[in-house]
This record gives structure tokens, sequence and C-alpha cells, in this order.
């Protein structure tokens, strides 16, 4: 009626609704978007685009995809003009990944974007799942694809220079490796913290594992090399020559061969006769 030219008042629709005994919310009482998204957590899957700026000042698309109940999320592609044929190929790849897996899922969450076309739905509703738009403007309703697009800015590519579209998909292949095999979940209580750290990534990043299963300190290292018998990191009861001996010996295993150390040896302090004896 509005578009008719009509002004309604507020109390007036409360009246009209009042007298028809019709609350203004009948679903006030139903569960929110956040229940019903932890309620339907096992048969969800959501997809979003992440955007990234490259060294050569060239934008590539990643299209993420993220299992809500399991977290693990997986790599659709990267390319630098993302169309809706492109964006079909990587859903039917998703859904050859997912080989049996897919039988489990019912809703697919992905925002508006006009890549997302009728084909890409298709692929998934042959599946028997069924889509959910977001409502623009409204990321909060695709929030868990929303945390993982910060969580890969934050720990990796607010870190690493990408070069280039194959170098991004080597990055991004072995850090979500890391993420979907050992990054703790608090959706999932958190995994028992480890001890042994491995850096992956170039060294951005670091794998934790039981020190139990690991051999914390190698056969044939420096310190074996050149202990005298003295615990490892313990001097007590050596004499100066002899900590000036293990010393001499660290320092020329970890300098390059054929370049001397400034400063050693160090002048050795005198000994009084009395103690030599």
């Amino acid at each position: 009626m509005a578009r008719l030219g009509y002004v309604i008042a507020a109390s007036a629709v409360w009246e009209i609704l009042h007298a028809a005994g019709i609350g203004p919310a009948p679903r006030r009482a139903g569960p929110t978007w956040r229940q019903f998204l932890a309620a339907q957590a096992h048969a969800i899957i959501a997809c979003d685009f992440l955007v990234v700026e490259t060294v050569l000042l060239k934008r590539l698309y990643v299209l993420l995809f993220i299992e809500h109940g399991t977290r693990r999320v997986h790599l659709g592609g990267v390319t630098a003009c993302p169309t809706g044929t492109w964006a079909v190929r990587q859903a039917r790849n998703l859904s050859i990944d997912l080989a049996d897996r897919i039988g489990t899922l019912r809703l697919l969450i992905h925002d508006r974007d006009p890549v997302f076309t009728g084909a890409f739905d298709e692929v998934f509703k042959a599946e028997g799942v069924r889509i959910i738009r977001t409502l623009p403007r409204t990321p909060r309703m695709n929030a868990i694809c929303e945390q993982v697009v910060g969580t890969l800015r934050r720990e990796l590519l607010d870190r690493v220079l990408i070069l280039g579209e194959r170098h991004l998909v080597l990055v991004l292949g072995e850090y979500l490796d890391h993420y979907n095999g050992h990054r703790p979940q608090q959706a999932r209580n958190q995994c028992p913290p480890e001890t042994e750290a491995q850096p992956v990534v170039t060294g951005v990043i670091n794998e934790y594992h039981h020190a139990a299963s690991l051999q914390l300190r190698p056969r044939n290292s420096i310190i074996e090399r050149h202990s005298i018998g003295a615990p490892c990191g313990s001097s007590e009861g050596a004499a100066p020559e002899v900590v000036a001996e293990l010393i001499e010996g660290l320092l020329r295993d970890a300098a390059p061969t054929g370049i001397p150390v400034p400063g050693w040896p160090p002048p050795m302090p005198a000994v009084p006769l009395e103690a030599r004896g």
C-alpha cells in the first residue's frame, strides 16, 4: 500500500494484526541463526572468496570451502579472473574430492556473488544439498568462512610475500595441510598442547608433536662430540682449560670452514703456582 501512496502508521498495523489475533513476530521464540548453525553444523558446508594482492600488484582470488562440523578447509582454486564456468569446475572438483562424504551434507551457504551462478548451485543440488544465500551486506551469516579468511590473513598472508598464482597455490596448500592436520580448533574442544615444533611454510608456522615420539637430541651432536663427562649445559667441576676446549670445539663446528673466529682463542687466566699442585 505504501507504493500506492497510502501512509500507514505502525500503530494501525498493530491494531489490524491484534484484531486478527496475529502477533507481530509469530516465530519470536524460534531458534536464532547462530543456534541453527550449531544444530546443523554436521550437515553444512560454506564457501567464500579470499582476495590476495601479490608483490607485482596483481590481484588473485581464492575460492575456499569449509565444513562446519569438522572445520576442515578445502582449497577450491586460485585465479586472477573468476567466472561462473571456473566456479562450476571447482564445485565439481570438490564433489569428486569429498566422494561419499558429500552425502552427509545438506546445506551450502554462500553469498550473492554473481560468480555463484545457477549452474554452480546445480552441482550441489544434484547431490541433495540445499542452497542458502546470505542476505546482502550480512557477512555474519557466513561467519565461519569469514573467520577462516581472517585466520589465513593473520597467520599466513600478512607474513608472506606472494609472487604469483603458482606461489600462492603452493603456500596455501602447505598451510591448509597444517590447518587441517595440526592446528587446534576451539569448536572441536582444542587439541592437547604439544612440545616439539617443526617449521613449515619456510618457518612462518610451527607444528607441534609429542616429545616422546621424537628424538630431541640427535646422536653425534655438537654437544655430545665435545662433552667431557660433565652434564650437558653445566661446567660445574670442570677446569678452565676443559671449558675453553669445549667452547673452542663448539665454535669450530659452528663457524664456516676456513674463516677464523675474531677474538678467539681468548687469553687464558693466570693460575697461581700453589693452585697447580
